[in-house]
């Protein structure tokens, strides 16, 4: 016998001689290793794989690739194969590569390790992996269950029921005729997927870069816990302030906040200045003025001169008239503020905010019940002070000489 019939290597029906040797040499060219068995299934795996990929890149007929790798056994394992050749020529077994895989298993495999290969087969899902990745790992772990692989159909739909749902919905309408069909499906529904996120990220950042600055992530300094600093400058609509002490109102009716809202902290927006009324704190599509509002309260239905707002606070504010009709005396809260330090206090902020294009700096309590402007202050915003038809009665809890 030749060395090559020692070894089970056939020629291709028709084919000459040297046609089969020059095979052989670019089989070896690759440097295929020897495999001379062993208890350690490792081995035997890693043996396999390197065989597999040397197979890939020649793409020889199964008949081929069966008789080259037993070409490889040496010893003991090359006496065994000869056995299953014979056993093979006898019942007329076709040399195909997923027969010699399972006769390779069961040798050289324990069945613990190869059900527990197989149940890895079972469960293989693409999860955070690439299409590529997931198909490496989905050959790898077939061959541990070629049953489930045995015809192109059963492996193209195991493949497909392993990748994730959004590029299984992009394969729904594709028609899959081989596994390397749906590889490259795949690959090319998860590029798209991938330009799409791509696309949208961009979106939104583009969407966010475009928006007006807010300043709602610093909180305000609070005045009495040892801190100081400036507020972020903008007002919101609605709140009242003034050169020498003001409340916080929470929103167009003047009303302030509850005490227990100055608890957390104070986001302040900056709105920039309206283009019609040229006032600061709302910009022109919400200005009440050029909408024909009530300057008061914001409603549609009356003027600012017909406000019950006011009439409300009229009657509130006015109280019982004595005997002699003089004006009746409210009593008022109110803090002033200079340079000295601050007593402690838990609900009032200090800060400077822009009113009417001027820097003012507050002192803003949301207990407050009036706000109070330095005189200076109000004749550089230009404005024409009113005289009230009531008596403030102010309790100093306590006032710093300015």
């Amino acid at each position: 016998m030749t060395e090559h019939q020692a070894h089970g290597v056939v020629h291709q029906q028709g084919g000459p001689i040297d046609s089969e040797d020059r095979a052989l040499e670019r089989f070896l060219k690759f440097g295929p290793p020897k495999f001379y068995g062993g208890p350690e299934p490792e081995v035997a795996e890693g043996w396999w794989e390197r065989i597999s990929d040397i197979f890939a890149a020649l793409n020889y007929t199964e008949e081929r690739q069966v008789t080259f790798a037993a070409f490889q056994f040496e010893g003991v394992v090359r006496s065994w194969w000869n056995l299953i050749r014979v056993n093979w020529d006898r019942n007329h077994t076709p040399r195909t590569w997923a027969n010699f895989t399972r006769e390779f298993n069961a040798k050289f495999l324990p069945p613990l390790i190869q059900e527990k290969r197989e149940d890895d087969f079972i469960k293989c899902r693409q999860g955070a992996m690439s299409v590529a990745e997931y198909e490496v790992q989905f050959t790898k772990l077939s061959r541990y269950a070629p049953e489930l692989v045995a015809t192109e159909q059963r492996r193209v739909r195991r493949f497909v029921q392993g990748l994730n749902v959004e590029i299984q919905e992009g394969l729904a309408a594709v028609r899959i005729d081989t596994f390397a069909d749906a590889v490259e499906g795949a690959q090319r529904v998860e590029v798209a997927k991938a330009q799409v996120k791509s696309f949208q990220a961009k979106k939104r950042f583009a969407s966010s870069s475009s928006r007006e600055p807010t300043y709602g992530n610093t909180p305000p300094a609070k005045i009495g816990r040892g801190t100081s600093g400036m507020n972020s400058p903008g007002v919101p609509r609605g709140t009242l302030a003034g050169g020498a002490g003001a409340r916080n109102a929470g929103g167009p009716n003047g009303r302030g906040q509850p005490r227990n809202g100055s608890q957390g902290s104070r986001v302040i927006t900056f709105l920039g200045t309206c283009g019609y009324c040229k006032k600061p704190g709302h910009t022109e599509a919400g200005c009440w003025k050029k909408e024909g509002k009530c300057l008061k309260c914001g409603s549609s239905e009356h003027q600012i001169a017909g406000c019950p707002k006011i009439q409300e606070d009229d009657t509130l504010n006015a109280g019982p008239t004595n005997s002699r009709g003089n004006r009746p005396k409210v009593p008022a809260r109110v803090y002033a503020i200079d340079d000295q330090p601050v007593p402690y206090s838990s609900e009032l902020v200090e800060g400077t905010l822009p009113i009417s294009h001027q820097l003012a700096r507050v002192l803003i309590d949301p207990g407050a019940t009036h706000s109070f402007v330095n005189p200076t202050f109000t004749s550089e915003i230009n404005v024409k002070p009113v005289r009230l038809p009531l008596t403030l009665k102010l309790k100093h809890q306590w006032v710093i000489r300015i």
